[in-house]
């Protein structure tokens, strides 16, 4: 199976760093299509970046090199473009808030999200409402670190995970960036909950969906 990651953002480091995480998630054999948009800012930390991303997103998306894949994920946890890449690609789309969410469901009665900046908590938030999920979440709460700085900060970033499981109590955490994936193993700890990484969850949901024959739009029914 070939799967694009399409990174809003313009830094390229994170795109490789979801690509790796995307190769040791997928079976092997997969190819893994990953492409930055240069147009984009350096990261995604709210409405005003989301907007500024999304011409050069979409046009990645409609690209030739996506062209070659049978699914896209999105690589942005606030799910930007999702909406406009689902009503014209006609090949599943998967967003990294979306596949995270699912995920944190699926693992636990309830469940809460840890993600950067307060920024990206109101998008966040309203993207769980629209999924219906609002009941079973206990919360999205900023750890207070920009996306770039993830990297330097990890002693800060553990201390606001043990603290947001401390305060409600959920079963599952999901790290709201994608910049948090390539650090989920240095952050897992038996007393924590269950912590969900978006890169990995939305990579096997669009290998999943691939396995299961499930194609979108006018050509998957013209062509079974």
């Amino acid at each position: 199976m070939r799967i694009a990651i399409l990174n809003p953002n313009s830094t390229d480091a994170m795109t490789q760093d979801m690509a790796d995480i995307a190769r040791t998630a997928l079976p092997a054999g997969s190819t893994v299509i990953a492409l930055t948009n240069a147009a984009g800012p350096p990261a995604i930390q709210g409405e005003a970046d989301a907007i500024a991303c999304l011409p050069g997103l979409l046009a990645l998306a409609r690209g030739p090199m996506a062209a070659e894949a049978e699914a896209i994920v999105i690589g942005c946890f606030d799910d930007t473009g999702l909406a406009e890449m689902r009503a014209t690609l006609r090949r599943p789309v998967v967003g990294l808030g979306e596949a995270g969410i699912i995920a944190a469901t699926l693992a636990a009665p309830r469940f809460a999200v840890l993600t950067t900046t307060e920024g990206s908590v109101p998008v966040i938030a309203a993207n769980i409402e629209a999924m219906g999920l609002g009941p079973r979440c206990d919360g999205v709460r900023a750890a207070g670190i920009p996306v770039l700085e993830l990297q330097d900060r990890v002693p800060d970033l553990r201390s606001a995970l043990a603290a947001l499981a401390a305060d409600t109590g959920s079963g599952a955490i999901v790290l709201g960036c994608a910049g948090m994936g390539r650090l989920a193993g240095e952050l897992a700890r038996p007393d924590l909950p269950v912590l969900i990484d978006p890169v990995r969850a939305s990579v096997s949901l669009a290998a999943a969906v691939l396995r299961a024959g499930i194609r979108s739009g006018p050509e998957a029914m013209a062509h079974p």
